[in-house]
């Protein structure tokens, strides 16, 4: 069990699954430390070559024994559409920690710790993007979203204001829109105050598969950040027979067929995820009237179903 869960997790190599957009990508590694908190913050950095202009920031999460290389397949693609992709490595809940902790690291690294640390090195990391852009003027720090998945997903939703326990805000009020995909969910008694200060612009995603592999969200509960949060514009898709694992971009998958559905999953995945941040990072209303009128049509019925709150 913990070997399969390490190849679903490990950095896969991208392909592209869905038509790029007209930028050419690059990528750069850096080693980041922010000193007060004497932590490491590795980055990788995704750009498009050829941008003109400064360009809107997307930070993502990697879920519980990711790294700053997964989900290469949404960083590459977002990039070759006009946008900087920053994937932070969170230490403490990286891949490192889970090759080296055994059967029992993964739940381990699901700490309050953890979750705390998260949404610091988000700030942080837009900090360090401030300092660089008084030099270089290629992003465009008004226009910064979050997102991430499973662990990531909740990072997400705590830099856009959910309480973490009763009253503890890790909100930075820098980002502008959220992206939690196959979010975990507080305890019942504390989501209606956790998500009440949540009021960004928000898509959510799961699928009716998409059960935790180690925790005990179930795939109806998916849902619950999306039903509690009020009061700004809300996106929830729910992918049909889609597990935990279609939003990763792994490919170790057992045969061509399962293949062949992941690739499928993926590219309605960046379809739909590239119109919702034209829509809120780049005010594109032709993008917002896309997801609120003709999204449900390009899912089909068969394949998603698709709820809108504005």
């Amino acid at each position: 069990m913990l070997l399969h869960l390490l190849l679903l997790l490990l950095p896969i190599q991208d392909k592209a699954y869905a038509d790029p957009g007209p930028f050419t990508v690059d990528s750069v590694k850096l080693e980041w430390k922010d000193s007060q908190r004497k932590r490491e913050v590795p980055v990788r950095i995704y750009y498009p070559k050829e941008a003109k202009s400064a360009s809107p920031v997307i930070i993502w999460s990697h879920g519980l024994g990711g790294n700053r290389d997964a989900y290469a397949y949404l960083g590459n693609f977002w990039a070759s559409h006009g946008y900087v992709v920053v994937h932070p490595q969170h230490q403490g809940s990286d891949t490192t920690v889970i090759r080296a902790g055994g059967k029992d690291a993964f739940k381990s690294a699901a700490t309050a710790k953890n979750a705390i640390d998260r949404p610091k090195d988000i700030t942080f990391v837009i900090d360090q993007l401030t300092e660089l852009n008084k030099n270089s003027g290629k992003f465009n720090l008004e226009a910064i979203g979050v997102g991430g998945h499973s662990f990531g997903a909740q990072t997400t939703l705590l830099a856009g204001g959910q309480l973490l326990g009763p009253g503890t805000s890790l909100a930075d009020k820098r980002v502008k829109a959220l992206m939690p995909l196959s979010a975990p969910v507080p305890a019942a008694i504390l989501r209606d105050r956790a998500y009440k200060p949540i009021k960004l612009p928000s898509m959510h995603m799961t699928g009716t598969r998409d059960d935790s592999p180690i925790g005990d969200t179930k795939a109806i509960e998916r849902r619950i950040p999306f039903d509690h949060i009020a009061g700004c514009e809300q996106w929830f898709i729910n992918f049909q027979d889609g597990d935990h694992m279609i939003f990763s971009g792994r490919m170790a998958r057992a045969n061509d067929e399962q293949k062949k559905q992941d690739m499928a999953f993926q590219k309605q995945i960046k379809e739909c995820t590239l119109h919702f941040w034209n829509a809120t990072l780049k005010n594109d209303q032709a993008a917002r009237q896309w997801m609120n009128t003709d999204m449900k049509n390009y899912l089909g019925k068969s394949a998603a179903s698709v709820e809108v709150k504005r």
